[in-house]
């Protein structure tokens, strides 16, 4: 059992708390997920369970985390920089759990994940493996390690369909407890038993926790179904205070207007206004105190608010992509042969294939390829975000980089639109978590007069409360779309068609 009492965390550079008083155990055999939009602090929870020191150079915490004895292992969203400068053989010989383990369990976990099963002893860099396959070595490391609570941050990030499959049945059975993030609503859907809400209101300056014991989509459901409730009872009680009101002030301007015209000679009418008065100030108070009592319109972080600003559009039958390659290279490695695809008009197409296959690869080189295309305007965002965002700009200064003050004004109300506070918009974009990043992109993507769109991963990083939104705005977009996906979502909701890459091309 893992318990957490009074927890608050308070971030140290603009004093906003994230959590406050949070208490939660989980108990063995709990799956829960914790969801809420970007920059909420989910990491920032992980990590001060697995270890306070993780989270002491920019927040402060207070409260208390007990086990009865129990193991904890961590998977953290970025591989640490320490272990990128590693050989995989070197990342797993640093570990006892490896040393010690006996050849037929290392083949049970290379089976258990799809891996190589000499992939232990490999040679090569952790900072040169795909992203779904950094996922998968780190998930290797914890089932050597066999901790009792297992703390998983974004596992879902970057690994290939089958990798999900896989992971899914690894929470599902896992022995002991799995208290994970994801973006991945499939993933979460199929695996969570327990749902921790984290949300920041009112402008982030209001933070609120949810614990539920069910599924997620009961607990998204109930959640609308309650929202719903709240709002027409809320709505009800202020139409009714209306009328009362009306009829108040009719009783009370008439009173008045009784004294003001009453007669000095007549004091028995007097009187009787008088006590007619404190009835209407008595009734006055009656409904102050009514309206105290009323139903709160329920709060919630509303969906983000953005669309596409372009005026380009597709003709169904344009060539927007005639791709013919004999090979696809990375130095003198040959991914895949004979690949070929072609795109047409405002064709959504999606890219799948096993981590390490070359998909962002192939994706990269038909960007640079449309990028210098004069009849279409393209915009590429790739799965490494620091590839376009320049870190030590702020979020305003990247959308309007020529500090133009109208623009700027104009820029501000987009960024608050997607959630951003005032401080965050003047703030370096190296402060900002992945999710941030991600909203900085799309809103720089829907503002661009484009009308090809070339995304890696385009939903690994918003939330499963934002991912319905940005799917209906990927699906309205009236220009193509090429994108590499595992989001089984994304690419049911959004995709038109789906090529899986293999050594032997697109299929």
């Amino acid at each position: 059992m893992l318990q957490i009492n009074h927890l608050t965390i308070t971030h140290r550079r603009d004093l906003r708390t994230i959590l406050r008083d949070f208490n939660f155990v989980l108990n063995r055999g709990d799956r829960a997920v914790v969801v809420g939009e970007e920059g909420n602090g989910k990491s920032t929870l992980l990590k001060w369970i697995y270890d306070p020191a993780l989270i002491a150079p920019y927040a402060d915490a207070e409260g208390t985390r007990t086990t009865q004895g129990e193991t904890l292992g961590y998977l953290p969203q970025e591989l640490p920089e320490a272990e990128k400068a590693k050989t995989v053989y070197e990342y797993f010989s640093a570990r006892d759990s490896f040393l010690d383990a006996s050849p037929r369990v290392l083949t049970e976990i290379t089976a258990e994940l799809a891996l190589p099963e000499d992939v232990f002893y490999a040679q090569q860099r952790m900072g040169t493996l795909s992203g779904g396959e950094k996922v998968k070595l780190q998930l290797a490391a914890l089932l050597l390690d066999r901790p009792d609570v297992l703390l998983l941050d974004e596992p879902s990030n970057d690994v290939d369909i089958e990798t999900l499959e896989r992971l899914e049945a690894l929470i599902r059975s896992w022995r002991g407890s799995v208290l994970f993030i994801s973006h991945d609503e499939t993933l979460i859907e199929n695996t969570a038993n327990r749902v921790v809400l984290l949300e920041q209101l009112r402008r982030k300056t209001l933070c609120r926790h949810t614990v539920a014991n069910m599924p997620f989509t009961q607990f998204m459901a109930e959640r609308a179904a309650g929202f719903e409730k709240q709002t027409q009872l809320a709505g009800s009680e202020r139409r009714e205070e209306r009328k009362a009101m009306e009829k108040f002030r009719r009783i009370q301007q008439s009173v008045e207007h009784a004294q003001e015209n009453i007669s000095r000679r007549d004091p028995s009418t007097g009187r009787l206004l008088k006590k007619k008065m404190a009835s209407v100030k008595a009734m006055e108070r009656r409904y102050a105190r009514e309206h105290e009592e009323m139903t709160d319109y329920p709060e919630y972080e509303s969906p983000i608010l953005v669309r596409f600003h372009t005026e380009r559009t597709m003709p169904a039958g344009k060539t927007v992509l005639e791709l013919c390659l004999p090979e696809l290279r990375v130095g003198e490695r040959v991914l895949a042969r004979d690949v070929a695809l072609r795109i047409r008009g405002p064709e959504k197409v999606c890219i799948v294939g096993k981590n390490g296959v070359g998909k962002t690869t192939l994706l990269r080189a038909i960007a640079n390829e449309l990028l210098a295309r004069r009849d279409v305007h393209a915009f590429y965002v790739p799965q490494d975000y620091e590839e376009l965002l320049d870190l030590a700009e702020t979020p305003s200064h990247y959308l309007v980089p020529s500090g133009e003050k109208a623009a700027l004004t104009t820029a501000r109300t987009y960024l608050g639109s997607m959630r951003y506070t005032a401080e965050e918009m003047d703030r370096p974009i190296r402060g900002l978590s992945g999710g941030q990043k991600a909203k900085l992109l799309l809103l720089k993507m829907s503002l661009e007069n484009t009308d090809v769109l070339l995304l890696d991963e385009p939903t690994r990083n918003f939330s499963p409360l934002s991912g319905p939104e940005i799917r209906a705005l990927l699906r309205s977009f009236p220009g193509a779309i090429l994108s590499v996906s595992h989001d089984r979502k994304f690419i049911a909701e959004v995709c038109d068609r789906t090529y899986t890459l293999t050594p032997m091309g697109l299929h």
